[in-house]
């Protein structure tokens, strides 16, 4: 893998780790693993699976709405829920910038 990066949740222990591997500046292949609530599994399985095969400059592109909306479950309004279905993107964000991303940066 070319990128790897593990974030956490430090509310409920979350954990996702996104390993991403970079060929040509496209996202050749992309796995996860990680432990935690159904909602952090699922939308880091989503988020493969929407990311793959797709250029790096596409990917960071992928927004907090874009997650949401393949998720298909209404979580705006629930901030904990949110942050466990966000940990995969900030994982994402994260690796791809190489720095931290705060959660209103995602």
């Amino acid at each position: 893998p070319t990128v790897i990066r593990e974030e956490r949740n430090p509310l409920c222990g979350d954990q996702i780790r996104l390993e991403l591997a970079i060929v040509n500046d496209v996202i050749a292949d992309v796995r996860f693993t990680g432990r935690g609530c159904a909602i952090s599994q699922a939308s880091a399985s989503l988020l493969t699976e929407a990311i793959k095969g797709k250029p790096v400059a596409e990917a960071k592109q992928f927004s907090k709405d874009d997650l949401l909306e393949i998720i298909g479950i209404p979580l705006a309004h629930n901030p904990t829920r949110l942050k466990c279905a966000l940990l995969s993107l900030k994982a994402l964000k994260a690796g791809l910038y190489g720095v931290g991303q705060e959660d209103e940066d995602i």
